[in-house]
């Protein structure tokens, strides 16, 4: 009889989902794609994304999660013994995420202390490299420990481990419960003052207006099923793992709509409020909205550190509250990222979650300890770079592949998923997972490799032809070599046998556990 932990109840699923997938890429990823890829005609391309791929993948990787009642690994060794490995890839993709995701969470604690007096100065690049210590390194150095990063990273993740040493009820939904509401309150409040700032109008006008001749551009598409897959926490072996918690008769489609929707939402909130706060910098300096666009830690840590500058009043708490939004954001994902490993250890080496928490977390927490030091910026760019691009990505298409062209299990899944939801299966759902999205994911994964592997250059400032014009040496054991050691590292644990209990089909199939009973 299986005896799996379970979220309390539908919404605890359901904040915990949206935890995940809104993290930092909804605030400083998303505002400058759309900008970048056509305003207002982006959204097109962007929705029907969502329908093709987002939510079709939500559906799989919730019904997978929900039928076979595993982490990543143990989920797909019980659909087929073969596949074992990509649940391994996935979990070691999320472990690398994860010990620099905390190095991102820890800058934001600090910027939130730095907004009262805003003691970033006016030249917040120069400050942000100086408090990273980033300057004083040459790229692959780590130099020294920088503490003002050190000290607010291990509060981060005595703050992660704690939740989940308490576990999936007691841990991670009521975490959740209290941050997923107060991230939406503390945003909203941020861009209801945007919007009512001087030049508010222009940054949305630059936002939303509509450049209907990139459509036919094909990496238009591109940055939008990319846009999608990146933000829904999809191929990290998040929602695979978070899905095994829910209760036997859980409506999977309609809380993988819930959660598509509810991070487009998210997405779309954070830009206007992005947007409103550019239009009001770019009128304070004279200049158009074009000229202060800034996406990822620009944004972030340059950029709004300037406009929070030139607020008419109450610049610390904006500046505070727009940082612990990007805090609490990280932290509701990152507790679902490390939770990937936790369960994965748990299961595979049957020992208990408290030793699986201090294993896998605190083996984490020291590896993360090289982005508290001084050349961390740069191990962190190249590595999320490189995890993502040929991580997450790559994932995705190998898993989608596999399910619908090898396995052929979109018939079983879709079964499944309408065996229990309000909302059934059509056709458009197999079309979506077993054409639509492997086209689109395999010409990313082709583009990206051309690109990287022939060194195409990009202009002067990436004169070495490499990702963020780094030297080959330290692309190769800061980029690939974390890429392929999440892989390899992921064959290895294959090695090592389930226990058969768990491989029993009574141990997670709900009709012979009402036999057993």
């Amino acid at each position: 009889m299986n005896n799996r932990a379970q979220w309390g109840t539908r919404l605890g699923f359901i904040l915990a989902a949206c935890g995940s997938a809104i993290g930092l890429g909804n605030i400083w990823r998303f505002p400058a794609t759309a900008y970048e890829s056509g305003g207002g005609a982006f959204f097109i391309p962007y929705l029907i994304a969502l329908l093709t791929a987002g939510i079709p993948l939500l559906i799989m990787e919730f019904s997978l999660g929900h039928k076979f009642r595993g982490s990543a690994p143990l989920t797909f060794s019980r659909m087929n013994k073969k596949a074992e490995w990509l649940g391994w890839w996935a979990v070691f993709v999320s472990f690398v995420i994860s010990t620099y995701y905390g190095a991102i969470i820890a800058w934001a604690i600090m910027y939130a202390y730095f907004s009262f007096g805003q003691k970033w100065g006016t030249d917040t690049e120069t400050f942000l490299y100086d408090f990273l210590g980033v300057s004083q390194v040459e790229a692959g150095q780590t130099g020294v420990f920088v503490p003002e990063v050190l000290i607010p990273i291990l509060i981060v993740w005595a703050v992660v481990l704690f939740v989940l040493y308490k576990g999936v009820r007691k841990g991670i939904e009521l975490a959740n419960r209290i941050f997923i509401p107060t991230l939406a309150v503390i945003f909203l409040i941020i861009v209801i003052r945007a919007v009512t700032l001087d030049g508010a109008g222009a940054g949305l006008d630059a936002f939303f207006s509509p450049d209907f001749s990139r459509i036919w551009e094909g990496e238009v598409w591109v940055a939008a099923y990319g846009q999608i897959f990146f933000s829904l926490s999809i191929a990290f072996a998040i929602m695979i793992t978070y899905s095994s918690y829910l209760d036997k008769k859980s409506d999977i489609t309609g809380n993988a709509f819930i959660v598509g929707f509810g991070n487009s939402s998210f997405e779309l909130l954070a830009g206007i409020g992005v947007f409103s706060a550019l239009g009001y910098l770019a009128t304070q300096m004279g200049e158009p909205v074009s000229e202060v666009v800034a996406g990822g830690v620009g944004l972030a840590f340059v950029i709004f550190p300037l406009i929070i500058n030139e607020f008419p009043g109450m610049n610390g708490l904006f500046g505070f509250l727009f940082f612990a939004s990007l805090v609490l954001a990280g932290m509701s994902s990152l507790i679902s990222i490390v939770e990937t490993y936790v369960a994965g250890f748990s299961e595979k080496f049957n020992i208990s979650r408290s030793k699986a928490v201090i294993f896998g977390g605190g083996l984490a927490m020291l590896v993360s300890l090289i982005f508290a030091t001084q050349g961390g910026l740069n191990f962190l760019d190249t590595a999320d770079y490189f995890i993502n691009q040929f991580g997450v990505a790559f994932i995705g298409l190998v898993e989608v592949i596999m399910i619908a062209w090898f396995l052929r299990k979109l018939g079983n899944i879709q079964e499944h998923a309408n065996s229990v939801s309000s909302i059934k299966l059509g056709g458009w759902w197999k079309v979506s997972l077993g054409i639509i999205t492997p086209l689109i994911l395999g010409y990313m994964m082709f583009d990206l490799f051309k690109v990287n592997l022939l060194k195409q250059h990009t202009g002067d400032n990436n004169t070495t032809g490499n990702y963020g014009g780094y030297e080959d040496a330290f692309i190769i054991y800061g980029g690939w070599f974390v890429a392929a050691a999440a892989l390899i590292i992921g064959l290895l644990f294959t090695l090592k046998k389930w226990n058969p209990e768990l491989l029993d089909e009574s141990s997670y199939d709900s009709s012979k556990e009402d036999e057993a009973v």
